[in-house]
């Protein structure tokens, strides 16, 4: 296993990164660092290289230019065969919850754990009866997905992404398809996340929700990545 020697509260490092999606140079010299229990907002316009960068670090894209370690993973030599490990260490959130419509909550939740390698039923189920719990729906797992509301089927992602207790969550603007109230609850649901030592970077455009739970803003724009002061007027698209 390709392991990095980061700071100990370091869990994700970039320096003078180039970032590309095919053979466009999407992002240029980004320099950044998420320390574990942070939450980080990550925002921008569409095509400002959020969703680059977040897949960056889940090493859905390689990197070819600079360096970078996320959980200890060092990205610039980062091989094949290590890649399903790192991702053992990150959970992701999606916008648009990617669950399998043809099986309850419960058994959403079984296929990944035993596809990550969970045997003992037992386990399995105090597992899932854990995470659901902490997203507030330790008695839904017997429904169907479309038997949720949307924020609750955002839940049940958030539910997943921690299944394997990971040290970081990505979150790709996951309130985008919910309405204000709920986006507010998901939101509240993972800066609480975070407060558990959890890393979360949490990609949007969603002022509103920015201006109400601030944090930490890092702006994709114009090529380039920087720190955003909430005292100044943030633009959006």
């Amino acid at each position: 296993m390709q392991e990095n020697n980061m700071p100990l509260d370091t869990i994700i490092s970039f320096k003078d990164c180039n970032i590309y999606q095919q053979d466009h140079l999407v992002l240029s010299d980004v320099t950044l660092e998420v320390k574990k229990g942070e939450f980080v907002y990550l925002i921008g316009k569409v095509g400002s290289g959020k969703t680059s960068l977040i897949k960056i670090i889940n090493a859905q894209l390689p990197l070819e230019e600079g360096e970078a370690a996320v959980a200890g993973f060092d990205l610039t030599s980062l091989r094949k065969k290590d890649i399903p490990l790192l991702r053992r260490k990150l959970g992701i959130v999606f916008q648009d919850f990617q669950l399998l419509t043809d099986r309850s909550v419960y058994s959403n939740l079984e296929f990944v754990l035993r596809a990550t390698g969970w045997r003992n039923k037992q386990e399995i189920d105090e597992r899932i009866g854990q995470v659901l719990e902490k997203v507030g729906l330790g008695t839904k797992g017997y429904k169907m997905p479309h038997q949720l509301s949307g924020g609750e089927q955002q839940r049940v992602v958030i539910a997943r992404a921690l299944l394997n207790d990971p040290d970081i969550i990505l979150a790709d603007e996951p309130t985008g398809n919910l309405d204000p109230d709920t986006s507010e609850d998901i939101i509240k649901t993972l800066i609480n996340i975070s407060k558990s030592g959890r890393a979360v970077v949490f990609a949007t455009h969603n002022y509103t929700l920015l201006k109400k739970y601030i944090a930490r803003t890092v702006k994709c724009e114009n090529g380039r990545i920087s720190e955003t002061d909430h005292n100044q007027e943030l633009e959006f698209i």
